[in-house]
């Protein structure tokens, strides 16, 4: 009966250690792939959020003083005329 429990704890430790190791590979894949899409999205030179969202406020802002300069060019216009 002693060589029973003796086995089973043998295979116990080794799933186990094979699951430890698993884990390991898991991690280490995942690392792998993450830093594998930082340098592929590094070299496509995406911009982030923060800046997209700074160029279109700094757009808008343009686009409504283009508007307010063109609504004084007319009315100045129609002063001359």
């Amino acid at each position: 009966m002693q060589t029973k429990n003796k086995i089973f704890d043998d295979i116990s430790q080794l799933m186990t250690n094979a699951m430890g190791v698993a884990q390991g590979a898991k991690d280490e894949a995942q690392t792998a792939v993450s830093s594998l899409m930082d340098r592929w999205l590094a070299d496509r030179d995406f911009v982030t959020r923060e800046e997209f969202d700074a160029v279109r406020a700094m757009a808008q802002k343009a686009r409504e003083e283009n508007d307010a300069l063109a609504a004084r060019i007319a009315a100045l216009e129609a002063k001359k005329k």
